[in-house]
């Protein structure tokens, strides 16, 4: 199971989906997707090139906050 966890006005809030991530946190502080064992098909490989660009975007939101008054 993925875990996401994230630092939400003070508080670590954990998440098993990707989606369900708010884009009003604070701080990325765990990125764990599952990776299934290999070998892998095409679409694993797919999927699992999309978790460095979905990481990419969640590090985005962080900067992009970490400049707003609080």
């Amino acid at each position: 199971m993925h875990r996401f966890v994230v630092m939400r006005s003070g508080k670590l809030e954990t998440y098993s989906e990707f989606a369900a991530i708010p884009e009003d946190f604070d701080h990325v502080i765990e990125f764990l997707p599952e990776i299934p064992p290999g070998p892998h098909t095409d679409q694993e490989h797919e999927e699992i090139a999309q978790w460095d660009l979905r990481l990419q975007e969640l590090m985005r939101i962080e900067h992009a906050r970490s400049g707003q008054t609080r």
